[in-house]
């Protein structure tokens, strides 16, 4: 078994003032690990602590009780923060706040720059970042000029060239149109390819379903996790927290509810239609 990269044992957070009657906490004793080159899916609806939680994956939040370890380092140690942001990149739902340079190659060099990456290997790497998200041929335009997808493949890009263990995309696609999603899908298969561990914060079902791992918070804590099929599987606490399924997932427990026999939580077109095959009556 592998050892986690990324564990977080029942941290609890409160954002400042917070009102003081009630539990104001946003997470609530949330626990998981995350292991090295595995794709994580964290789901949940709008205020379950998503976004909280995925602060906390590199120290940009801190817990108020328990612990975050990167690598075994405590986030919380000051002495560990700038190991813990080099392991743990984020890229986040507005890629404009994260761009700080004029132009497209040296907004990527930013982060390899600020390391302390000698000249020569900071060059290589925003290059081969950019020619993986597809930007290499962008490299001289300012970014202000680029579309909402092209922008974020540049946000990614400044992240990979940090050359991080994990990304964290929190709701990275969520102002992305189809195509735009499906460029930012394929980057995270390369990425996966190369060993990089994902989390991928999103509300988009499709994208949580082709992940390794899922799991489901609400209202501050983990209520389900498991591989993608057991997870939509379990439709009624999804529904029941306000969540969707997949459109497969959909049709496959709207038939397992009209016929106990067909299998619930399918998540792909090809494995709905091998189901329905298996299940048909061909009379000779």
């Amino acid at each position: 078994m592998r050892d986690p990269l990324i564990v977080c044992d029942r941290i609890e957070f409160a954002y400042p003032g917070a009102p003081a009657t009630g539990d104001s906490r946003v997470l609530r004793g949330v626990s998981l690990a995350v292991f090295p080159a595995e794709h994580l899916a964290i789901i949940g609806p709008n205020g379950s602590g998503k976004s909280t939680l995925a602060r906390h994956l590199n120290g940009l939040l801190q817990p108020q009780a328990g612990t975050v370890r990167v690598r075994g380092m405590d986030t919380r140690d000051p002495a560990h923060t700038r190991d813990i942001r080099q392991a743990v990149g984020m890229v986040f739902q507005h890629p404009d706040s994260q761009m700080v340079a004029t132009i497209v190659e040296e907004d990527v060099a930013f982060g390899p720059e600020n390391l302390g990456v000698p000249y020569a290997e900071m060059h290589r790497r925003v290059r081969e970042a950019l020619e993986l998200v597809g930007m290499w041929g962008a490299r001289g335009r300012p970014p202000h000029l680029l579309s909402a997808g092209q922008k974020q493949r540049v946000a990614i890009a400044g992240v990979i060239a940090m050359n991080p263990a994990c990304v964290v995309l929190d709701e990275a696609t969520s102002m992305l149109d189809p195509r735009g999603r499906a460029e930012v899908a394929q980057i995270v298969g390369e990425l996966r390819r190369r060993g990089t561990a994902i989390v991928s914060i999103t509300h988009v079902m499709s994208e949580a379903a082709a992940a390794d791992r899922v799991v489901a918070l609400y209202d501050g804590v983990v209520l389900i996790e498991g591989i993608p099929q057991a997870v939509f599987a379990d439709a009624g606490r999804l529904r029941e927290a306000g969540l969707d399924l997949p459109p497969a997932a959909k049709l496959s427990t709207e038939e397992h509810d009209r016929f106990p026999a067909f299998p619930a939580g399918l998540l792909t077109v090809d494995g709905l239609v091998q189901a329905v095959a298996a299940r048909a009556h061909v009379p000779r």
